[in-house]
């Protein structure tokens, strides 16, 4: 069953906020992981934090707590990057 086929009930908007304590680094593979999701992300926000040397990456997700949990997993297990989730249950649609 594809996210397609779920009606609103079943879905989550949601907000995960990404800091990279490392942003000297190259990023290509969190880069990977958030093209492969591309479908369940609707915004993306990116901002260096010079004073603190740290970057922060904001997004917006419509997707099943499942598609949302297998994204935040995969971040979660990048080196130098903390991820932190809040997400809600969408309205049913009229």
């Amino acid at each position: 069953m594809t996210s397609k086929n779920l009606n609103s009930q079943d879905r989550r908007l949601g907000v995960i906020g990404i800091i990279i304590n490392n942003p000297d680094k190259s990023y290509t593979p969190l880069n990977n992981i958030l093209h492969s999701f591309s479908s369940i992300i609707f915004g993306r926000m990116g901002l260096p934090y010079c004073r603190r040397n740290i970057s922060i990456i904001s997004l917006i997700v419509d997707g099943t707590t499942d598609e949302i949990g297998a994204l935040t997993g995969q971040l979660g297990q990048l080196e130098d990057v903390s991820v932190k989730t809040a997400f809600t249950k969408l309205p049913a649609e009229q």
